[in-house]
């Protein structure tokens, strides 16, 4: 999952790692959508209310989970998940506790978890268990031989509780290593209910159908659409929203490993579809190439310079704390719509991973697998699980839910960010490669074959062809 800049760039520093992140600043956002209900406690038979520990503990210990007796154990987990996150992954910590008799510390590396990780690999002191924000940190630590494959528990935890993608994203060279705890969905459009009510537009089922509306509420007097064109990593999400529905989850795999050229026709259909949105006079809010992540979303629930705005599932964070409108009433998301013959979903998410090789750093990934692991957090909001046997009622509101259900019914048509999977100097890095092409083309709509020629040239540098 794309976190931040620094992230991005101290992967590239201290690994030269080939598949790094992209979207910079993204999960920063994130952090701040948790829709923090708090634990509340929760009154047993006999009207005694429980602790938060101990609700948590009733939960794990009726989930049938098989899990051993870990008594006098000790483990370690580090992941990048500090304040609201890290209190809820807590609570699914303190019920893995209560369930086997084993502790668990807590390490928060920051959002600088490749360098941090590292030193302590290197030197022979790993945590036990990692959440890793990215497939290319999954593939580093596998490929240099650091990680320990998951048990045939583990991987049939995984087999019974994700859809076949999941555990493809968590295998290396044929080795299975990553149980995919935390997922993003970064194919939401997100529109003040205000000015889509007065346009009269509905949920658009395809893209047609969303151009239509566009030309709806443009012609109500509302320009329909804000992109932060300041930050070219939501520019490489709108193209590959476009491109997975229109040229398919194979084509779009192998346009991401460069083994189609930029110039392959579908890459040529995906451009011309976007310049239908970007390209159409009066469609996008004026200072597009001045406008970064967080000013698209405001433009649209802050000053109602535009009705929408196209971003992940984060956005909702955006609207919380940058401006007035409250999500679930004035800020609404629709899925994005099918552009070919089905939709598909876009996202990221954080993968656990195990660096020694015990029973009880096992038993830890086959808990985390499981569907009463993820409810835990579930309940505390600010997370979406892309286990499909979650029971999605317990999400804490329906924008949420929507979320999470939207990423399960894609089933194997999900697909990890693309430019998360790219080398960073292609994929992740602004002013230069994909960011600077997909800019440039914001600027000139009509520039498609220039724009797949310089997609090309920048991606075969990258990829070393």
């Amino acid at each position: 999952m794309k976190r931040t800049l620094a992230l991005a760039c101290s992967a590239t520093m201290i690994f030269g790692l080939a598949a790094c992140g992209g979207d910079t600043g993204t999960e920063a956002p994130a952090d701040t959508a948790t829709d923090d209900t708090g634990a509340e406690s929760t009154a047993s038979d006999d009207g005694a209310a429980m602790t938060d520990e101990e609700a948590a503990t009733t939960e794990a210990g009726a989930s049938g989970v098989d899990l051993p007796d870990l008594s006098g154990e000790e483990l370690e987990v580090a992941a990048v998940w500090t304040g609201a996150e890290q209190d809820s992954f807590t609570k699914v910590l303190d019920a893995f506790e209560q369930e086997t008799g084993a502790t668990v510390q807590y390490t928060s590396t920051g959002d600088d978890i490749a360098p941090v990780l590292t030193p302590r690999v290197e030197g022979g002191n790993p945590p036990d268990v990692a959440m890793l924000p990215q497939p290319g940190l999954l593939d580093l630590f596998a490929g240099n031989g650091s990680l320990v494959p998951l048990s045939s528990d583990v991987e049939s935890a995984i087999d019974e509780n994700y859809d076949p993608v999941w555990k493809d994203l968590g295998t290396v060279d044929g080795d299975l290593y990553g149980v995919w705890f935390k997922a993003a969905n970064k194919s939401t459009i997100w529109y003040d209910t205000e000015a889509i009510d007065a346009a009269g537009v509905s949920e658009p089922a395809t893209w047609d159908d969303l151009v239509s509306a566009s030309q709806t509420i443009s012609d109500s007097g509302v320009t329909p659409w804000a992109v932060a064109g300041a930050d070219g990593w939501t520019l490489t999400d709108w193209f590959e929203n476009v491109y997975l529905s229109q040229a398919g989850p194979e084509k779009y795999d192998q346009l991401t490993a460069h083994e189609i050229p930029w110039t392959d026709p579908s890459v040529e259909e995906a451009l011309n579809t976007l310049a239908e949105i970007w390209g159409q006079d009066g469609f996008v809010a004026s200072g597009a190439l001045q406008t970064d992540f967080p000013g698209s979303v405001t433009k649209v629930f802050g000053s109602g310079d535009a009705a929408m705005v196209y971003e992940g599932d984060f956005v909702a964070g955006v609207i919380s704390s940058e401006t007035d409108a409250v999500v679930g009433e004035d800020a609404n998301f629709w899925p994005f719509p099918a552009v070919g013959d089905d939709p598909a979903v876009v996202g990221g998410g954080d993968v656990a991973v195990g660096f020694t090789d015990s029973e009880a750093t096992m038993a830890l990934l086959q808990w985390l697998a499981s569907p009463e692991a993820a409810e835990i957090w579930v309940q505390e909001g600010g997370f979406t699980s892309p286990n499909k046997n979650v029971d999605t009622s317990l999400y804490p509101d329906d924008i949420s839910r929507g979320i999470a259900e939207g990423l399960i019914a894609a089933g194997d048509a999900f697909r990890f960010d693309m430019s998360d999977q790219m080398p960073p100097e292609f994929g992740g890095t602004p002013g230069a490669g994909m960011w600077q092409d997909l800019t440039d083309f914001l600027s000139d709509p009509t520039s498609v074959q220039a724009t797949m020629e310089s997609l090309e040239a920048d991606a075969a540098q990258a990829f070393g062809d």
